[in-house]
């Protein structure tokens, strides 16, 4: 009898934790793919190229890139996008000037809770709001759910350690 009550409850809550979390990602991510979030970013998609060979100039004392409107980004020793950035990691960065300026691959900056947020785009959608991007840090293994082009702050078109 105290076996069968265990199990009873058991199966109760077991219900209710993934009937909670299945809610949860509908109204967080959308129906198209609820568990997306807890996929490993597989591909190997490459940033766009953004600085062309014709854009970088190496003298004997210097190297100039000529990117217009850029600017350094730093970064937070949060780890989420080891091994390409660290605290010691010197981006630069643009502001991307319409959604066809982001493309899957590229490391975006992003705010989300009054917070700005650097990762990689690993996917690009649109639904009922709109176009949308899903970002993902390299070293973590949930995404950021949708972000949207308004929140885009900044592209990285690149990287000096």
């Amino acid at each position: 009898m105290n076996t069968l009550k265990i199990l009873k409850i058991s199966i109760i809550f077991l219900i209710g934790f993934l009937s909670a979390n299945i809610i949860n990602f509908y109204f967080v991510y959308g129906l198209e793919n609820p568990f997306l979030n807890f996929s490993l970013n597989t591909s190997n998609n490459a940033p766009s190229d953004y600085v062309k060979e014709n854009q970088i100039q190496v003298f004997d004392d210097k190297i100039v890139i000529n990117i217009k409107d850029a600017s350094i980004g730093r970064y937070a020793p949060t780890g989420s996008m080891k091994p390409v950035l660290d605290e010691n990691s010197n981006g630069i960065r643009i502001i991307p000037q319409i959604e066809e300026d982001i493309h899957i691959g590229d490391i975006i900056t992003f705010e989300q809770e009054d917070k700005l947020i650097i990762h990689r785009v690993i996917d690009k959608g649109t639904d009922e709001k709109g176009v949308y991007f899903i970002t993902k840090g390299d070293n973590n293994q949930i995404s950021d759910g949708k972000i949207r082009f308004q929140d885009i702050k900044y592209i990285t078109v690149g990287i000096i350690w």
